[in-house]
């Protein structure tokens, strides 16, 4: 695992449950603001056995983005939902509702920083 991987698990790990991020804004979280998609690309690759939540990591714009075989939009939207997230008819969430702020304390606290 590179440390870069090790970085974006930690960063998810720490989003509680009824929140979510972009993928620009783990992205952003862990020093590599133009590398949402390698976000994606890490998350696409987690090992179950890690426990992460992947499913609170969503597309800036307030939708489901997942292409992953084992990680479906459906299974994604119900866990959010399951977490009461809740989403418009067009599909999007409310980023002012759901969005994950953290404080820069706790990121350092995150990734050791």
């Amino acid at each position: 695992m590179t440390p870069f991987t090790r970085s974006v698990y930690a960063v998810v790990s720490a989003i509680p449950s009824g929140s979510v991020a972009s993928y620009g804004m783990v992205a952003a979280f862990v020093g590599r603001a133009r590398a949402p998609r390698a976000v994606g690309g890490a998350l696409s690759t987690l090992p179950e056995e890690l426990n992460v939540p992947w499913w609170r990591v969503i597309s800036s714009s307030g939708k489901i983005s997942t292409s992953s075989i084992h990680h479906t939009a459906q299974i994604q939207r119900a866990l959010l939902e399951d977490e009461g997230v809740r989403f418009t008819s067009g599909g999007r969430i409310d980023w002012d509702r759901y969005e994950w702020d953290p404080d820069d304390a706790a990121l350092e606290q995150v990734l050791g920083a």
